[in-house]
């Protein structure tokens, strides 16, 4: 039998929980792509890359000099570039592709959710909703609301920053999810947060935050997803095994 090579772009959990369901495939080799912006990541089995590709082309030439024979997107909600960057380079290569699209949070009963489509709308309207904000975005985007003054934020990173963070007030908290929802109330209660500031990413591991916040009365701000390019999509792990498995054949 013909080994076949599968590059998952991953990052996510559901990428480590995919390449981990995968390992023990017959005929199937996998390799997961890490962006290395995390020092430690959690590791999935298979083969593992840590780099970005340089762009379409850079992607398109890994995927011929890997032989790469199927491609799946399993980057962050919030990671647009690289999932254009896949539809691109896989209709370059000929390669198909499948993008584990993980769903989006969907408001219930009691959510007091705000909803902007940028970070920057976000700061403008931040001090109008609390004057204690929960912040959880990625440290990458915190510079938008380096001009708030008037709130004190906490910010939840997973690994200590390398360099101040350019907020005003603030104080950093280290954690790596899952986070649960009784202690996602209890940080709360304990920081005396008036409001949550976060991104629409879907799953279980963060969704905490979000039932503490409904659960408390507090407001929810959070930042629209942004556009993906038409794609084969799947969305949870069972059905993107079974597209592996259905191309394996």
């Amino acid at each position: 039998m013909d080994t076949k090579r599968l590059l998952i772009l991953g990052g996510t959990g559901e990428a480590r929980a995919l390449a981990d369901a995968l390992a023990g495939f017959i005929g199937l080799t996998v390799i997961t792509s890490l962006a290395g912006r995390t020092a430690a990541p959690r590791l999935p089995q298979g083969e593992v890359r840590t780099g970005g590709f340089g762009g379409i082309a850079g992607l398109a030439g890994y995927i011929d000099d890997a032989a790469i024979d199927l491609v799946i997107d399993a980057s962050h909600p919030y990671a647009a570039a690289i999932s254009f960057h896949a539809v691109e380079a896989c209709q370059a290569t000929g390669r198909p592709l499948l993008r584990l699209e993980r769903p989006a949070w969907q408001p219930q009963r009691g959510d007091r959710w705000i909803v902007v489509d940028s970070l920057a709308d976000a700061a403008e309207i931040t001090a109008e909703l609390g004057k204690r904000a929960f912040l959880t975005i990625g440290v990458k985007e915190l510079a938008a609301f380096a001009d708030v003054a008037a709130v004190w934020f906490l910010v939840r990173l997973v690994e200590a920053p390398a360099a101040p963070l350019p907020l005003q007030q603030h104080e950093i908290l280290l954690g790596r999810g899952p986070f649960d929802e009784a202690a996602e109330a209890t940080l709360m209660r304990r920081h005396r947060i008036e409001l949550v500031i976060a991104k629409n990413s879907g799953g279980r591991a963060t969704y905490g935050k979000i039932a503490a916040a409904r659960a408390l009365g507090l407001p929810v701000m959070l930042l629209r997803r942004p556009p993906l390019p038409a794609a084969e999509t799947a969305d949870g792990i069972v059905a993107a095994v079974a597209w592996v498995d259905e191309k394996l054949g």
